[in-house]
């Protein structure tokens, strides 16, 4: 066998030392005759560094010129929410477009499986028996659970199962209880100060218990009882100079109020005790008396302090 050269002679050549390419490359027998000019033809140097073979694709290179295929769901799904198992049909999950679950399982995102080929979400699955039931047939839980499966739909963000449970008990109440604790300035940052002040005491002075003396008032002004048959509302109008002369702050840690509202004293007290019990602090409270601080002429104070006692183990 010969190989063309660049002088068009025809050299001889072991058949072992011939590698065929698949494009551009000229290969001659003995029986043909070298044809072609220096142009056409092309070293073996040249050929094996144009025809090296090509590496193998990295991740990020497959990504861009291989697409994944959409994920193929079956009618019945299997499914794993963080170890317990449940199945339903593909078409449940899907029932309202606008959720995590219906664009989980939509086929554009991709869903990893367990060992027995149950998807997997990674997700306390306690409460996902009644997120089913909902997307199934529309029950709503247990008043129990209400407040617990709340969370999980808004977790998935499922829309008409929020407005549900937000139209029973307890959620309804609370929506109530919020739109008073909203006449309340600052008191999310009071509840806060609750706390800190309370931790604070109580690794100062190495205890088990710490307390906080607490005003929680209504009226933003006090009122003698000669005034009272006077007006017929909570608040009335003084000139500035007036007001001023009764602007004071109570010698304890937090104060509450004032506010407008039917809901008084009490039902403040025990919005705070169960916020705070909510935060898994232990809390008791009692009346220790009013403030006796003396503002001008006849006129006291009388806003009344409670002692507020934080028990932390």
């Amino acid at each position: 066998m010969y190989r063309l050269t660049c002088g068009s002679i025809a050299t001889a050549v072991c058949p072992a030392d011939l590698v065929t390419r698949a494009r551009g490359m000229v290969v001659v027998t003995g029986q043909n005759k070298a044809s072609g000019n220096l142009d056409d033809a092309m070293s073996s140097s040249d050929a094996e560094d144009d025809f090296q073979d090509p590496a193998t694709p990295t991740a990020t290179q497959a990504g861009h010129s291989l697409p994944l295929l959409p994920q193929q769901f079956p009618e019945v799904v299997p499914l794993n929410v963080g170890g317990m198992y449940f199945a339903t049909r593909l078409s449940t999950l899907r029932r309202y477009e606008d959720t995590m679950l219906a664009a989980m399982f939509s086929g554009r995102h991709y869903i990893p499986t367990d060992a027995q080929g149950r998807y997997f979400i990674d997700r306390d699955g306690t409460y996902f028996g009644d997120i089913l039931n909902f997307l199934r047939s529309g029950d709503l839980p247990p008043r129990e659970r209400v407040r617990s499966v709340y969370k999980e739909a808004q977790y998935y963000s499922i829309g008409p199962l929020l407005d549900n449970l937000e139209e029973v008990q307890p959620l309804k109440g609370e929506k109530v209880r919020q739109a008073f604790l909203g006449l309340m300035p600052y008191y999310k940052e009071h509840l806060e100060r609750i706390i800190e002040i309370a931790k604070l005491r109580a690794m100062q002075r190495k205890a088990r218990f710490a307390k906080l003396k607490i005003c929680v008032f209504k009226e933003e002004m006090p009122i003698t009882p000669y005034e009272c048959p006077l007006f017929n509302s909570l608040r009335f109008e003084r000139s500035e100079s007036e007001t001023k002369l009764f602007e004071h702050h109570c010698e304890v840690d937090v104060s509450f109020g004032p506010w407008e509202a039917v809901a008084d004293v009490y039902d403040l007290l025990h919005c705070i005790v169960t916020d705070l019990s909510d935060k898994g602090i232990t809390v008791d409270h009692q009346c220790i008396g009013v403030c006796d601080k003396h503002l001008i002429n006849h006129y006291y104070c009388k806003r009344p302090i409670y002692e507020f006692k934080i028990t932390w183990w």
